[in-house]
């Protein structure tokens, strides 16, 4: 069976003696079925045609093969396979050159190893990144990229999914030569020439010698075993790759393409191959918030950030970084000199690092100016406030801000939990007013909340999803609520693991269980890290409206009155001895939790570490429905994608939403009314998980609906 053919997707043209083969499909020239056809019936008409003495292939426009086809995925597989393609490249008789500008990645540098010559552009991004996607290179990638680069760089290559440039992809050996202009036609066909001057023969790349050492081949494998064993823990695709490297120096090479093939389909059945594409996909659908599809961004050229703390001095290198100017804010001399040091601190560590140059970091800073008097943000494009979490103070900075800066200019607030329709509405310019809400180190986190209040103006959004793609952010749309879609859902599941504790569960052991779950660090780790006088903080806000009758855990509140709050007092759930980073477990806190056990009268009993899990993702998947039912997140997805870059979710699980579908909506919803029956004011099934369980649907059946 064929593809259905749609017209030159490939397209041949012979350039004297040389058949110039071109990938045309738009965007991107993705491997789809037509394009695989295609080019086997070009290799097939260059063998059998004796006027073509070799073979030019190249990609149309500005990408050699970005990849698969992604909107195959999911689908059966139409003939020809990209692995039946590739060996019948390798396979041609007269030589076939790969000249590569853009990107060539996945299927795409397989393709390319797969040639017997490689030139590249200076804008060339060559990898082979399906290990993010819970697959391994499944077209010849795993078994041709370490007999051309030997076992360490073809491990590095496909375990850490990088993209390498040009000069680099030359250094280890990827491609053969860098062209020397800008257009891909004129240096592949004078590469061409000249290997036909030569008499080059058609060089397979299943021959080339990078697996001649044997002993320092299984040398690197098995150190690169060691090493994904710790640093990917619990991924199913890390350490196939690693089998698959292993095979091709163990095995003739058509045995290990084999072994390849049913190592790529076991990735292609695991569920975490369907969590990491739901994410990849997420990222991708999380774009397109409603504001976004018709308004033109306003322009920023100029930025302005209200407080020189932690969060204002990483908002302010995240803006310098992205190349903008910052005009920084503070109360007086004394604050403004603390936060120009918590941004050059930044830097110098980079420096230290090797990873910037001090005369880089002089041009950064260069860009970057303070000022005690909000008079200094009058030019500016757009102003973010990072000040106290308080109604009153952020009321006033917003008072300033409506003073001084003109007309037009974006005016945003970081704030975690505050109703920013009331912020809005104290200035006469409510249609300017957006929420902004980066995570710490706001630097370094890549998820960024956009909080759309009532009377925004819709390119205000459109120019917060802007700004989020100069920062290199991960966007999501959120309404406004306490805690928007993040710290709404936090505080809850949070709540879940404070009332397993007191009910007899350890912190430690919950802690570890959610590690081997997936989570870099459990709940108490984390509050440790943020610093427990940050929640106090909200807990003692949220005081006045907490209903008497729910249940309400006081342990943090002991800890934190003795001043414990983490890793900055030296010891919060944890001791952090000699400013040690990594926390040990304390008999002392345990003790708080003993005495407040017997406090509330509460007998303590074991929880398994299953049991712990199905409370944890209950709570967590539960609120996060009612975010969804509320509106509050446009979709299941973007309540995924907030969990997944900014609360540290295993991406291989896809977010909770994905999650709660994977094990099934029903035993969700069977755990929380069994939850219930303990505390039916906490355990509130959330409307749309009835709804869903009842309509015989999952939460992804909503992912298209915003």
């Amino acid at each position: 069976m064929t593809p259905e053919v749609s017209a030159d997707v490939v397209t041949q043209e012979l350039r004297g003696r040389i058949l110039v083969v071109t990938i045309d499909n738009p965007p991107v020239n993705a491997l789809g079925a037509n394009v695989r056809y295609e080019l086997q019936l070009a290799i097939e008409a260059a063998e059998t045609n004796a006027a073509v003495d070799a073979v030019l292939l190249l990609g149309a426009g500005r990408n050699f093969i970005a990849g698969a086809d992604i909107r195959e995925f999911g689908k059966a597989p139409l003939p020809p396979s990209l692995p039946d393609v590739c060996n019948q490249i390798e396979a041609c008789g007269k030589p076939v050159v790969a000249a590569i500008r853009g990107a060539a990645l996945g299927g795409g540098l397989e393709i390319a190893l797969a040639a017997h010559y490689r030139i590249a552009l200076a804008d060339a991004k060559l990898g082979l990144p399906e290990v993010a996607l819970g697959l391994l290179p499944g077209a010849g990638g795993t078994q041709r990229a370490p007999h051309l680069l030997g076992a360490k760089a073809a491990l590095d290559l496909m375990l850490s999914g990088r993209h390498l440039g040009a000069k680099e992809a030359h250094a280890i050996g990827l491609i053969d030569r860098i062209g020397e202009g800008d257009d891909v036609l004129t240096e592949g066909l004078a590469y061409t020439r000249a290997l036909l001057t030569a008499r080059a023969p058609a060089r397979r790349t299943r021959d080339a010698n990078g697996l001649a050492d044997h002993v320092a081949s299984r040398a690197a494998i098995d150190v690169a075993r060691a090493e994904t064993s710790k640093k990917s823990r619990g991924l199913f695709a890390p350490l196939r790759i690693v089998d698959a490297v292993r095979a091709a120096l163990e095995s003739p090479f058509d045995e290990g393409l084999r072994h390849e093939r049913q190592l790529f389909l076991q990735c292609l059945d695991s569920p975490q191959r369907a969590g990491l594409v739901h994410a990849f996909f997420a990222e991708r659908e999380v774009l397109k918030a409603p504001e976004t599809r018709d308004a033109k961004p306003r322009a920023i050229a100029s930025v302005g950030v209200v407080g020189g703390g932690t969060m204002g001095a990483g908002i302010a290198v995240a803006v310098l970084d992205a190349g903008l100017p910052v005009t920084m804010i503070e109360r007086d001399d004394a604050a403004l000199a603390r936060g120009r040091a918590h941004v050059e601190k930044v830097y110098e560590a980079l420096i230290a690092k090797g990873r910037m140059t001090p005369e880089t970091r002089a041009a950064v800073l260069a860009r970057f100016s303070g000022s005690t008097s909000y008079d200094a943000l009058g030019a500016a494009d757009l102003v973010i406030e990072a000040v106290f979490e308080d109604m009153a103070v952020k009321q006033a900075v917003f008072a300033e801000l409506d003073r001084v800066c003109k007309p037009g200019a974006v005016l945003a607030t970081n704030t975690s939990y505050l109703d920013i329709d009331e912020i809005a509405a104290s200035i006469s310019r409510p249609a300017d007013v957006v929420g902004l809400h980066f995570f710490s180190p706001a630097n370094v986190m890549k998820l960024l909340e956009v909080v759309v209040p009532a009377q925004v103006s819709a390119d205000v959004v459109a120019t917060a999803f802007e700004l989020a793609k100069k920062l290199r952010k991960v966007p999501v749309r959120a309404g406004v609520c306490d805690g928007f879609i993040g710290n709404r859902v936090l505080a809850v599941y949070r709540a879940a693991a404070d009332h397993m504790m007191e009910d007899g569960a350890s912190p430690y052991q919950i802690d570890r269980v959610l590690r081997e779950f997936g989570f870099p660090m459990g709940p108490f780790q984390v509050s440790d890290l943020a610093g427990g006088d940050i929640g106090w903080a909200t807990r003692k806000r949220r005081a006045a409206t907490r209903d008497p009758k729910a249940r309400y855990v006081q342990i943090a509140d002991r800890i934190c009155e003795r001043g414990w709050f983490g890793q900055k007092t030296g010891r919060g759930y944890y001791l952090y001895p000699d400013g040690a980073r990594s926390g040990v477990p304390d008999p002392e806190v345990e003790a708080i939790i003993d005495a407040e056990r017997e406090r509330a009268g509460i007998a303590p009993r074991a929880f398994t570490d299953d049991e712990i899990i199905r409370r944890y993702m209950a709570a967590m998947i539960n609120e996060g429905a009612n975010v969804v039912h509320e509106g509050i997140a446009l979709r299941p997805l973007d309540v995924d994608v907030t969990f997944l870059y900014g609360y540290g979710f295993p991406r291989h699980r896809g977010g909770p939403m994905k999650y709660a579908d994977s094990i099934g909506l029903a035993k969700v919803l069977a755990d929380i009314r069994e939850f219930a029956k303990e505390d039916p004011i906490f355990w509130k099934p959330s409307p749309l998980i009835v709804e869903l369980v009842e309509q015989g649907e999952t939460l992804a059946s909503l992912n298209q609906s915003a």
